[in-house]
């Protein structure tokens, strides 16, 4: 997974400008990247994270998004 398709599968999680989503992974590497890949959108302006929390064998991801172009 890049960060542009997790910003992507943001997006089409949205419900007005707040998002909600569990994204599965299969590798310890993948939590890694996923979760690496949420703070870059952050950092870069394109969401608010409210909560990052680990499941048994999925990333909950929730917060607003705040600007995304396409």
């Amino acid at each position: 997974m890049s960060k542009m398709i997790l910003l992507k599968n943001l997006r089409n999680a949205t419900r007005g400008n707040f998002f909600s989503i569990s994204i599965d992974y299969s590798l310890q590497d993948e939590k890694m990247k996923i979760q690496e890949y949420a703070k870059e959108l952050e950092q870069e302006g394109f969401i608010k994270l409210k909560e990052c929390k680990q499941l048994e064998q999925a990333i909950f991801l929730s917060g607003i998004l705040k600007y995304a172009s396409n």
